[in-house]
């Protein structure tokens, strides 16, 4: 199994005028990736601890602490690649 497959339980593409993904993080594995995506991606800015803005490989996504993260203008194969380096 992937490190994907590990910690993502689903991944939606979003509608409307600027295309984004919305990543949903295992409930039960969301506190070790989110962990993992703190060390590697850079933070560009937090609110609250409870929304956080990072920047990796020149993609700048969002992550909740609800275990959601929302990466805009990036297609699903690139999303991939950038997942698996981030939660490896």
């Amino acid at each position: 199994m992937s490190a994907v497959e590990d910690y993502v339980a689903r991944i939606e593409e979003t509608c409307g005028e600027e295309k984004g993904v919305i990543v949903t993080l295992k409930y039960d594995k969301k506190d070790e990736a989110l962990a993992k995506i703190r060390n590697k991606a850079q933070l560009k800015k937090s609110l609250s601890g409870i929304i956080f803005e990072f920047v990796f490989r020149g993609i700048s996504f969002r992550v909740f602490s609800s275990g959601k993260a929302i990466f805009k203008g990036i297609n699903k194969e690139a999303l991939h690649d950038i997942l698996a380096a981030l939660l490896l």
